[in-house]
């Protein structure tokens, strides 16, 4: 899915709506924790660690998908910055980054619910927690997936977005899948100007990972002192509406 979105990503995304709502949160905490060494590790096209690395923080990040890396790359190369950019999913970055790199681990934009089984949850954090220094930080933000369940929540806000003579519109839905598990689903409908309109439709499984089981894995992961955020402006989490799961923790120190 990623690998043909990403073509299209930064079109999809509003970056300068959404870094203007969460560049101060993220900076917020990882200055709490003194934090300068920061990965972010499900990176997409990259444009959080290049507003990082714009502010002075060594900023890398990894992806799974090949298309993305290299969109975040020549992202890179367009902003005239320094940036390293892996293709490693998680339960591999330690080994790509190396043990005890960072100070602070960043899992953004609902992607951990991309691991279909506890398992590989459960590998992932802990591969978070391999990759932190000691009393190291790890942000991350999931879609309020109580919420999902329990609304049946299917559909999102469209997006739409236009340059010269094309644009386009973005939405995505749910599909609810009798194993648990949830497809999603985007579809991309572009056209030329007063031209007749394309149509594409990917989509990816999901395990909708409720605030429990992450609090837990997060605890076997050897994580303390989590903290439950709404969304990104540090508004309390209600299982209820928030839009987000935004968890912070700590690696022991």
């Amino acid at each position: 899915m990623y690998d043909t979105l990403s073509s299209d990503y930064d079109r999809f995304v509003n970056w300068q709506s959404r870094l203007a709502i969460e560049l101060p949160f993220i900076i917020e905490k990882i200055n709490e924790s003194n934090s300068r060494v920061v990965l972010d590790a499900a990176t997409g096209t990259g444009m959080h660690v290049i507003a990082l690395a714009q502010r002075g923080y060594q900023a890398s990040g990894a992806d799974i998908s090949r298309g993305m890396v290299e969109r975040a790359r020549m992202n890179a190369n367009s902003a005239k910055i320094q940036a390293r950019f892996e293709i490693a999913g998680f339960g591999t970055l330690a080994q790509t980054f190396g043990n005890d790199s960072s100070d602070a681990v960043l899992c953004l934009g609902n992607s951990l619910p991309h691991l279909l089984s506890r398992p590989d949850l459960s590998r992932a954090l802990f591969d978070f927690a391999a990759c932190l220094k000691p009393g190291g930080l790890l942000l991350i933000q999931n879609r309020n997936f109580d919420a999902v369940i329990a609304n049946h929540d299917r559909w999102m806000e469209p997006q739409s977005h236009s340059a010269g003579q094309f644009e386009w519109i973005f939405q995505r839905f749910y599909d609810f899948d009798p194993d648990g598990l949830l497809t999603f689903n985007m579809v991309t409908l572009k056209r030329g100007m007063l031209g007749k309109w394309t149509q594409e439709v990917v989509t990816s499984r999901l395990r909708p990972i409720l605030k429990v089981e992450l609090l837990s894995g997060l605890s076997e992961a050897g994580f303390v002192r989590p903290i439950a955020f709404g969304n990104m402006a540090s508004d309390p989490f209600d299982p209820k509406t928030s839009s987000n799961l935004v968890i912070l923790a700590r690696k022991p120190s």
